[in-house]
């Protein structure tokens, strides 16, 4: 349970912890008499974020010690004593239910703005590497742009919104990603991001010279694939790649200052701050290394 988000509703607003939970695999939380259970399942099933098994442990050492299971709309509809701790452990593969933000922005949108194929970790480029990434493609409002390897689309779908006027190309070998691409797309009002299924680099054959390409990976495939879309962007293009590992950051830098002296790294290190039972911690994200190359 190290992993765990662990709360108290008498130091956080429900509103509050509900969003944490939308994200989370196992929850502990300490509830009101105010915001006993039930509420707090009710406003879980009221955001459409049911796919939790509830434990509700009453009296917890006393003779009428009690501890309830269920789902969500069965622990809603009924009534306990105020003093108990409710776990919530995830389903299995269920994938996060997107958070409805209120306020949208063109890029670096929260993670959890996005629908997620949840098993598949590393499918989605996390919002601060995202940010960085759009800001050194440099898009204009009438941009080409590859996203190579797309996952659930949020660069495809942020490069769209800064691009309004060009053409995304969401390029992903998994049928069932591409699904996740066009909701996305929906969701952000990006009709201007257009899948296309197919492995690269051979589906890059039919598709327009871009002006920024987007792409992540650790293994020599990168090194491979950086290469050969540096060799398709149009003279003053950039290409931006996310890389995961700093031995395939070395490889592709090497062959990328082969074929320009605009080239430039960085090493991104983003911890994001949470609240935990009234104490601040820090959870670190898996450090990225970003390359950016210029076509003179």
């Amino acid at each position: 349970w190290d992993d765990a988000y662990l709360t108290n509703l008498a130091n956080h607003s429900l509103d509050s912890v509900v969003e944490r939970i939308r994200t989370a695999d196992k929850v502990g939380l300490f509830t009101t008499e105010e915001e006993g259970p039930d509420a707090v399942a009710r406003a879980l099933v009221k955001r459409r974020i049911d796919y939790f098994t509830a434990y509700v442990c009453e009296n917890l050492g006393a003779r009428n010690e009690r501890v309830t299971r269920g789902a969500l709309d069965e622990i809603a509809a009924q009534e306990f004593d105020p003093l108990n701790v409710m776990i919530l452990v995830r389903a299995g593969d269920a994938p996060d239910r997107p958070r409805d933000a209120s306020v949208r922005s063109l890029f670096g949108n929260p993670d959890e703005t996005f629908v997620q194929s949840k098993p598949k970790h590393g499918l989605l480029t996390v919002a601060e590497v995202r940010a960085v990434a759009l800001a050194q493609m440099a898009l204009g409002p009438r941009s080409v742009v590859w996203d190579v390897g797309a996952g659930s689309g949020s660069v495809s779908v942020e490069a769209a919104l800064l691009a309004p006027v060009g053409q995304v190309f969401a390029i992903e070998q998994d049928a069932e990603d591409a699904e996740l691409i066009r909701e996305n797309a929906e969701r952000f009002g990006a009709a201007n991001v257009t899948p296309v299924i197919g492995r690269a680099p051979e589906v890059w054959a039919e598709l327009a010279d871009p002006d920024a390409v987007f792409m992540e990976g650790s293994g020599r495939e990168i090194v491979r694939l950086a290469e050969l879309a540096f060799a398709r962007l149009k003279p003053g293009g950039r290409l931006v790649c996310s890389i995961a590992s700093i031995e395939a950051l070395h490889e592709v830098r090497s062959g990328l200052v082969a074929l320009t002296s605009d080239v430039n790294v960085w090493m991104l290190n983003v911890s994001r701050g949470t609240d935990q039972l009234q104490r601040l911690r820090f959870d670190a994200l898996n450090p990225a290394f970003l390359i950016a190359a210029t076509k003179r």
